[in-house]
């Protein structure tokens, strides 16, 4: 199986769905195409170049949250190797799968369309000399279940799975076209419930990052390993210290 591309697709309740979504386009730079009133549709945030992989959507429920979407080139071998791996499918449908992941992680599996060279978009540029860029949607995973979530992404996707830069980090060696790295991140002993995901921005400049975003709106919540913020809709993300070109974590 091959992954040809992939989207986070942001969910924020009704009340929040306006404020969050311009939070979001403010955040990344990206143009926000949105849908009519109803819950269920699909808005974009469009990147001036390259292709779209952040969406928004308004949900029926009170908790903001993220998911990931995969778009592959045979969905009739991903529904016939899905269960073998621990996915349980909840709906099997023309053009695209729903299923969860063993750890409760809800993941859309879409067919492919024609286009097989996406350009993944650059980090932005921002006034202050630094930039940024959403780059990594990090899957929290209870600890009972990590082994077996590791073992699924890894077989879904077909991608390596390798050590983080911290014991309880994976994550997995994404296509150099990839706008998403996937991090496996195991939770402690004592967080139980299903997994769940967060997005991480990878910057140059941590303190000019977290000061541009939460003279948008967002909330501090914590540091020192990296920064943890939530959005006007209550949703928690990341910046981190990576290289927002290549990725990879840069020293203090």
């Amino acid at each position: 199986m091959a992954v040809q591309w992939m989207t986070a697709v942001i969910d924020f309740p009704a009340a929040t769905y306006g404020p969050a979504c311009a939070f979001w386009q403010a955040v990344t730079g990206f143009t926000l195409s949105v849908p009519g009133s109803g819950a269920g549709e699909l808005g974009a945030l469009v990147p001036q170049r390259g292709n779209t992989y952040l969406r928004v959507q308004r949900v029926d429920r009170d908790n903001p949250g993220c998911r990931l979407v995969l778009y592959v080139d045979d969905l009739d071998e991903v529904e016939r190797h899905a269960e073998k791996v621990g996915a349980a499918i909840a709906r099997p449908r023309s053009g695209f799968i729903v299923m969860s992941s063993p750890a409760g992680l809800p993941l859309c599996v879409v067919a492919a369309g024609g286009e097989r060279q996406p350009e993944r978009p650059q980090p932005q540029f921002w006034p202050s000399g630094h930039r940024s860029v959403v780059d990594q949607l990090c899957l929290d995973i209870p600890s009972v279940a990590f082994g077996a979530e590791g073992f699924f992404w890894e077989a879904i996707t077909g991608w390596e799975r390798r050590p983080g830069s911290r014991p309880e980090f994976e994550y997995l060696v994404r296509p150099p076209a990839m706008p998403l790295r996937l991090l496996l991140q195991r939770l402690e002993d004592d967080e139980h419930g299903p997994g769940r995901a967060h997005l991480d921005l990878a910057c140059d400049d941590v303190p000019a990052e977290r000061f541009r975003h939460e003279s948008l709106g967002a909330v501090f919540v914590a540091e020192p390993s990296w920064t943890t913020l939530r959005d006007p809709a209550g949703l928690a993300y990341c910046i981190t210290r990576r290289d927002p070109f290549t990725g990879t974590l840069r020293t203090p």
